[in-house]
């Protein structure tokens, strides 16, 4: 292995969904004698390519990519699992002298990569049984009254009706007599793994149009002959299931909403998926933030990543 490389912090570009961060990481890498390990809790299940705008064959072709179509949309990915086959990718990648880009927009994901991930309890299943029945009787927001009184930032953070997340922190508090957020609190000041981050940005009409204009070409160009596939071979799991586009499409093929209507209803759905991803990126303290402009291509927004990254990744 390389020294140099070796001692390279990691390049880490992400952005909103549409932000054109994987097209721009392809021109980056092929600078950098890079590979792109993927950052995206839904590009890890094979046949989900169009609605998750996989890299295309041509890119993956161009620049080795890692990550991508390692399960069947039954099965599931865990944070810890991820974290651990990603940093297995990134270790071989600087075995062969390459410069290692880790490129998406699932935030938790890029938190546990470069923080490590929190171990905490195994689930209990009657805990969890229990508290579903306390839930049928008396409504999910009981629950998070509760999760107030034990675990007052976590409750603060979460909505009344976020079942999956109170289930945890509540699951969490009873099982070791310690808040979900104490537990968080001691991941969060684990050495983080040193990076350089930038984060592609877009003005928010420019964005909108971009998200509109691909969730569109989603539907022109497969979608649903995707989900029949899907569904023909086993169909989705819970998590694959949550992929902004695929239940819209499933409800297409029923019946049960027209294309229009679901064209329009992935469009708002991922244009509220992506404020929410802006407000994690700001989070992050040390990222650059790359503010492309309309007419912008990945040819364009590559050398500023690569301006800041030598600028800023010897220092790092």
């Amino acid at each position: 292995m390389s020294s140099a490389i070796a001692s390279t912090p990691l390049l880490v570009i992400t952005g909103t969904t549409a932000s054109g961060k994987d097209s721009t990481a392809v021109t980056v890498a092929e600078a950098l004698s890079g590979e792109v390990v993927a950052l995206d809790s839904m590009k890890v299940y094979r046949g989900m390519d169009v609605g998750t705008d996989k890299p295309t064959l041509h890119e993956r072709r161009a620049v080795p990519h890692h990550m991508l179509d390692l399960l069947d949309p039954l099965e599931a990915m865990n944070l810890r699992r991820y974290v651990d086959l990603a940093r297995e990718a990134v270790g071989a990648i600087r075995g062969r002298g390459h410069q290692p880009l880790v490129v998406g927009g699932t935030a938790l994901y890029l938190k546990g990569f470069l923080q490590g991930v929190f171990e905490g309890p195994s689930a209990d299943l009657e805990l969890r049984g229990r508290l579903r029945a306390e839930a049928a009787l008396g409504g999910v927001p009981l629950l998070h009254q509760r999760l107030a009184l034990h675990d007052p930032p976590t409750a603060a953070r979460l909505h009344p009706n976020d079942y999956k997340r109170i289930e945890r922190a509540l699951e969490v508090w009873e099982l070791t007599g310690i808040p979900l957020s104490s537990h968080l609190g001691q991941w969060e000041q684990q050495p983080v793994l040193a990076a350089v981050v930038c984060v592609l940005t877009w003005p928010r009409e420019e964005l909108d149009k971009r998200i509109n204009e691909r969730v569109g070409r989603m539907f022109d160009t497969g979608l649903l002959e995707e989900v029949q596939r899907i569904q023909a071979t086993g169909g989705f799991g819970t998590q694959s299931a949550q992929a902004v586009g695929y239940r819209e499409a499933v409800a297409v093929l029923d019946g049960s909403l027209t294309r229009s209507a679901a064209v329009d209803l992935v469009q708002r759905r991922t244009r509220q998926f992506a404020r929410k991803q802006l407000t994690w990126f700001r989070s992050i303290k040390e990222a650059c933030w790359i503010e492309a402009r309309s007419g912008d291509s990945a040819e364009s927004l590559a050398p500023r990543v690569l301006e800041h990254w030598e600028r800023a990744g010897r220092c790092v």
